[in-house]
């Protein structure tokens, strides 16, 4: 059977999300929407790789380790691991700082290949769920990959959706049983584990400084490993990915907020999977500020006529409210105050996203944190002017300077507020 047809029998079954009539028509081979690629065809093509691997209702392979808690009705809420139909090490699948520099089609293909077990428990009181909890907790905590036998009720099937904020995933299905092989905890989480004593936050603290990755502390996080024993809940991992950067960031700006600022104005450029970053560091106190460009044909912009631009940003005494961007805010900001803390430095940040039309479907907030660390370890373009900078900005970005400005609330302030510098 051909491409086509098995799209065509896809959407026939109702998987894939189809928003328009042109996917109908187009079939991802006429690029009606005018994007260069087919998001869905991409989803397809991972997935089914994965299928013919699925014919029964009985799955055995390597988790690289991996789990998933949905939000939807919560506090009950489906749980289960992510287990792909293969063995060896697998890991590269569920390690998004390994993903710099990879295709949006391998990160898909990474991601299409692993099945999610649901098993629907109480997230507050979720002892009483018994040994499938057990097993997903000990999957969380494993520091690498893992045999798991799951049972389904069913043939894992699943329709296509699009999240900015968790990774894509394979087919799913009710799983009946679960068994975990044996495999060794990652150390500073298995301290934390036991210690039903130590806050979520100190844990999650402890768990970075010590260098255990920031995606592992996320799987820990949402599957109530951490915190004091009487308050320990499962936290869906849209949910967990965004605490875990804002908790990391939050306790690193306890220092960078009050460190000397840097003595130049200072751009990293960085582009990847057709997304342009330009990173403007300024030789002032703490401020920063995200502004995200979405072009059309983008996945945040499928119709649109014009470039979207969204902005969030904070001064020295931070925010209330959470970011309207969402978990890439909380992403790029722990990033940033990575370096800041490195460098025993603080400044004021600007962060430049185009979004161009190749960036055909989200792969999640690991986009936005990742390629923020990649463009920081680049060398930067150094400047004794915010001028000579945004002249930078202009050479690397295709929008112009006047739009940036009128979007953003960091470069205005800076361009009308009187500092105490001005004066000498």
């Amino acid at each position: 059977m051909g491409g086509t047809d098995l799209f065509d029998r896809a959407i026939a079954e109702g998987n894939p999300v189809v928003k328009s009539g042109l996917c109908i028509v187009c079939k991802g081979a006429r690029r009606l929407c005018g994007k260069d690629r087919c998001p869905l065809m991409i989803r397809f093509y991972s997935q089914s790789r994965t299928m013919p691997l699925l014919g029964t209702k009985d799955l055995e392979g390597c988790s690289p380790p991996a789990v998933f808690v949905g939000r939807h009705g919560y506090p009950k809420v489906d749980i289960g691991p992510l287990v792909p139909p293969e063995f060896g090490d697998t890991s590269i699948m569920d390690r998004p700082e390994m993903w710099v520099g990879k295709s949006i089609e391998e990160i898909t293909d990474f991601r299409f290949r692993l099945v999610r077990g649901k098993f629907r428990i109480d997230a507050t009181d979720f002892r009483k769920s018994g040994r499938m909890v057990d097993g997903i907790q000990e999957l969380a905590l494993t520091e690498r990959p893992v045999e798991v036998e799951a049972n389904f009720t069913q043939k894992p099937s699943g329709r296509l959706v699009l999240d900015d904020e968790v990774q894509p995933f394979g087919p799913s299905a009710r799983m009946e049983r679960m068994k975990v092989g044996s495999g060794r905890f990652e150390r500073n989480l298995e301290k934390s584990f036991y210690d039903t004593d130590m806050r979520a936050t100190e844990a999650v603290i402890g768990a970075y400084r010590n260098g255990t990755l920031i995606s592992e502390i996320q799987k820990a996080f949402s599957v109530g490993t951490m915190g004091v024993d009487s308050r320990r809940r499962f936290v869906p991992t849209r949910w967990s990915i965004t605490a875990v950067d804002d908790i990391i960031g939050k306790d690193m700006l306890k220092t960078t907020r009050y460190n000397e600022t840097i003595d130049d104005f200072r751009i990293y450029q960085w582009e990847q999977l057709d997304n342009r970053w330009c990173i403007l560091m300024m030789p002032c106190t703490w401020r920063y500020e995200l502004i995200e460009a979405w072009y059309p044909n983008t996945t945040w912009n499928p119709m649109g006529k014009g470039i979207e631009m969204i902005s969030d940003c904070e001064f020295f005494d931070g925010r209330s409210q959470y970011a309207h961007i969402g978990g890439c805010y909380y992403a790029a900001r722990m990033a940033v105050n990575e370096l800041l803390t490195e460098q025993r430095r603080t400044a004021g940040v600007v962060i430049f996203r185009e979004a161009h039309p190749g960036y055909v479907m989200p792969v999640g907030v690991w986009n936005v944190r990742e390629n923020v660390r990649a463009a920081l370890r680049t060398r930067p373009g150094s400047y004794d002017t915010l001028e000579k900078a945004l002249q930078h900005v202009d050479r690397v970005m295709d929008i112009p300077r006047k739009t940036w400005l009128e979007n953003s609330g960091v470069l205005r302030d800076w361009m009308v507020q009187r500092r105490i510098d001005d004066y000498y």
